[in-house]
């Protein structure tokens, strides 16, 4: 079997405002408070890319699927003009070779970031085709079933002006069956002490609303320094976060280091980073307690599984970011992995929601768990309906 094409495509995807907003790292530029409904992304537009799928096409007529990492179109260009010519004429089964000649040929342009997404997202399409033409499914080519089912947190509640709407919004995903829940921080360093009292009001509310037995977690998406990280989680520990997720700047390793040396409540991170030798540095600096990798990011599959065993080693627990068919294989297949986060679909449409419209087959949680089933490859299909409807022309 050998490659013939690596085809792009871009959707513009129908992406919504989230019911509330989140701190983000470009806080600093317009400290003095926030605004309802302001958005960690750029504001809505029905003409921008959101997705890039990746259909890697073989000579046996059995094609694999793969997603850019954030949806840039500019993966385009990087895949058409680098990687493509790179793998074209090669077997697919080849993935290690495939990876390191993507990877040593790209260096120079793109060690992390934009060119490990689009790589990321041939070599998810590879790993699909050899679980379709092999008629297994990718988990089992990655060592199995550890587990019957996977334990799924909801991963929502962003944060608003109004408690109610915000308690209510976490209890109906109790009543959903979930025992585990992620919320966001609304506020950061530029919001003053008002900012905290606001931060551990969201917080109490929704602790309240799941009750004490439910894992509850909240993610401050790189929008805090580390002083304000370290006080603002002594503030919280009688709530009892399971973690606090990606307080500062991923790069400020030390800054990870000594907030997770500062407080009780474990500190999570790892979604902004890249291949083996950042998780590297992540892990053996002792940045972090749960290690979150975007397989679509950081390098795909075949990098996966590298980080995953390095994690292990250190007897860290992997929690992907994402419910990604992608993802969901891997955590199937690794017993140091024991959630997988959910977007719920009766939110708003996000980037994330989106996949469960072009994709047939993305995994959905029922009843708090994620079951997958013994489909050859990822399991997913394009829904050839949906991506005629939102293909853009680039």
């Amino acid at each position: 079997m050998k490659i013939t094409a690596v085809e792009t495509i871009p959707m513009r995807g129908p992406v919504e405002d989230p019911p509330g907003w989140v701190t983000t790292p470009i806080d600093v530029f317009a400290p003095g408070g926030h605004r309802s409904g302001r958005r960690h992304y750029s504001p809505p537009n029905p003409d921008l890319v959101s997705n890039v799928i990746v259909q890697v096409c073989t000579d046996d007529g059995i094609s694999g699927l793969g997603t850019v990492g954030l949806g840039s179109p500019a993966a385009i260009e990087v895949i058409g003009q680098h990687l493509e010519p790179l793998v074209v004429g090669r077997d697919p089964f080849d993935v290690e070779y495939l990876w390191e000649r993507m990877f040593r040929s790209t260096v120079n342009i793109g060690r992390k970031g934009l060119v490990l997404e689009a790589i990321s997202a041939i070599d998810i399409a590879l790993w699909d085709i050899i679980g379709k033409s092999t008629g297994q499914p990718v988990y089992r080519l990655l060592g199995g079933r550890t587990k019957d089912s996977i334990r799924a947190y909801v991963s929502q509640s962003y944060a608003r002006e109004d408690l109610g709407e915000v308690r209510d919004e976490a209890a109906s995903y109790m009543t959903a069956g979930f025992t585990a829940l992620k919320m966001r921080f609304g506020y950061g360093p530029y919001d003053g002490p008002e900012g905290k009292r606001k931060n551990r009001a969201l917080v109490q509310t929704v602790r309240e609303a799941v009750g004490d037995d439910v894992e509850l977690m909240a993610d401050a998406y790189m929008g805090w320094d580390v002083p304000y990280a370290i006080d603002m989680i002594h503030r919280l520990e009688d709530l009892e976060l399971t973690w606090v997720e990606e307080p500062v700047l991923p790069d400020d390793l030390d800054g990870y280091a000594h907030i997770r040396d500062s407080v009780r409540t474990p500190i999570s991170g790892g979604e902004h980073e890249f291949t083996r030798w950042g998780y590297r540095e992540l892990i053996t600096r002792r940045a972090v307690d749960i290690v979150q990798p975007d397989v679509n990011r950081m390098g795909g599959i075949t990098e996966a599984r590298k980080v995953w065993a390095l994690a292990s080693a250190f007897h860290l627990p992997v929690i992907p970011h994402s419910n990604q068919a992608h993802n969901a294989h891997l955590i199937m297949a690794h017993l140091n992995s024991p959630l997988i986060e959910v977007f719920p679909e009766t939110g708003f449409r996000s980037a994330y929601t989106f996949y469960n419209e072009f994709f047939v087959g993305e995994p959905r949680a029922v009843d708090g768990y994620v079951h997958l089933e013994d489909r050859p490859g990822l399991g997913i299909e394009l829904n050839d309906e949906v991506v005629e409807r939102f293909r853009a022309d680039c």
